[in-house]
Order: structure tokens, then C-alpha cells, then sequence
């Protein structure tokens, strides 16, 4: 006798009756994969994997460093972010310098710039908030130029959904974030100007759940090959 599979959000309410309505509410796409064994190779690999997401989002000599490896253009922008304690709901916020290599023909702060620092800045206060046994992919951005920058850019970043009660289902999900960009005020007599608005949506899966997607697809190019060999 079969029957209807469960639907997602039912599922992950019977897998925790005495959850929280917060985390009963989160959106949950799909149930979570178990995280395949692996030798201590595998376990040193994650564990210096693990350590180096941490660092990327301690402090900005860090986030530098790592920077200049795994995303030359985030370095060369020079975007940094400011360490307020986000476990006490503070703003988070990202500074983009008015260097010449942000700039464009006409001495503002080029739309290339102001919208791939988006992207960077949403992605910094995602994974700072989640912790680094997630990835962060962002799927959809937009901005919206009020005026030209010709200043430094400021990235204040506030998200429309509780991170917390996504991150306690143990599943994947996506999280839109909203930005307002400023240019930063250089002398005593300027104001703060408004100088765009961003919108971002971003997928974010643990990183267990990836490898064991990965080892199971590799499962099955085993099985194909095998068959195509008895096949032969």
C-alpha cells in the first residue's frame, strides 16, 4: 500500500514536535543529507576548510588575505567590513573606498562597483551570521541607482527574514537581504547621501549536505560506468 509523501514542511514538524514556531515556520526545501564518511585526509582537509571560512569573517586583515586568493576582484575593490556585534542585532555595514580602481570615466564610483559589492557585502552578512559550515550563493540581485556616488560607498545590510530559525532546521534555504548604499560622508559640512538600494537572494546549504550530494552523484557515475562495462 503506498502513500503521499510528505510535504516538506510537514516533514521537518514531525521530525521535531517540540520545535520552536519559528523554526516550525521556516521555508525548508529539502530533507538533509547524512555527511559521508571519509579518512583522515577528508577530515584534515574539512577541518583546515572550516578554519579558514572562520578567519575570513573575524576581522578584515583576514578577510583580506583570504581575499587575495579566492576573490581577486573583492580585494582589488578593497571592500571591508565593520565588526559590530551581530549576535546584539547591530548593523552591519560594508565601506567600498573611492579608489581608481572603482572609479569610472567620469570620476564617480562605477555602476559595476556599486553593484558587485552588493553581491560581496550581502554574502559577508550571510556567512558571518551562519558560520562556516555553510556556502552562500547568491541566485538573484538588484539595484537601484538613485544618484552618482563620488565618495566612498557604504553597505548597510538588513535582512527580511530571522536567519536563526532557518539555520536550526539543519536544511538549505534561501534568504533575501536588503541594502541601502550611502556615500560616505569625507568632510565635516556633508551629509550621508542615499546614493542606491540592492536587493539580494541568496541560497545557503550546509556544507555536509553538498558533499554528500557529491558522493552520492559519484555513486551513481560508478553504477553507469559499471553497467556500460558488463554492458560491453
Amino acid at each position: 500500500m503506498s502513500t503521499a509523501p510528505a510535504t516538506p514542511t510537514e516533514a521537518s514538524a514531525d521530525a521535531d514536535p517540540d520545535a520552536s514556531p519559528a523554526a516550525a515556520s521556516a521555508t525548508v526545501i529539502r530533507q538533509p543529507l547524512n555527511d559521508p564518511e571519509v579518512g583522515w585526509v577528508g577530515k584534515l582537509i574539512q577541518r583546515i576548510e572550516r578554519k579558514v571560512s572562520r578567519l575570513s569573517t573575524k576581522n578584515n586583515f583576514w578577510h583580506r588575505s583570504i581575499a587575495w586568493i579566492f576573490l581577486p576582484l573583492a580585494y582589488r575593490s578593497g571592500i571591508k567590513f565593520r565588526g559590530q556585534d551581530l549576535s546584539k542585532d547591530g548593523e552591519f555595514e560594508c565601506v567600498v573606498p573611492f579608489s581608481r580602481f572603482n572609479k569610472n570615466w567620469y570620476n564617480a564610483m562605477a555602476g559595476a562597483a556599486l553593484l558587485a559589492n552588493s553581491e560581496v557585502a550581502g554574502g559577508m552578512y550571510i556567512f558571518k551570521r551562519c558560520g562556516s559550515d555553510y556556502t552562500v550563493v547568491c541566485k538573484h540581485l538588484e539595484y537601484k541607482f538613485r544618484r552618482p556616488c563620488v565618495g566612498p560607498a557604504i553597505y548597510r545590510v538588513i535582512p527580511e527574514e530571522d536567519i536563526e530559525p532557518l539555520v536550526a532546521t539543519g536544511d538549505e534555504f534561501n534568504i533575501t537581504v536588503k541594502m541601502t548604499i550611502l556615500q560616505a560622508v569625507v568632510k565635516k559640512d556633508e551629509k550621508e547621501r542615499k546614493v542606491g538600494e540592492s536587493v539580494a537572494t541568496f541560497h545557503v546549504t550546509p556544507k555536509s549536505m553538498f558533499r554528500a550530494r557529491k558522493a552520492k552523484q559519484a555513486e551513481k557515475e560508478a553504477v553507469k560506468a559499471a553497467r556500460r562495462g558488463s554492458g560491453a
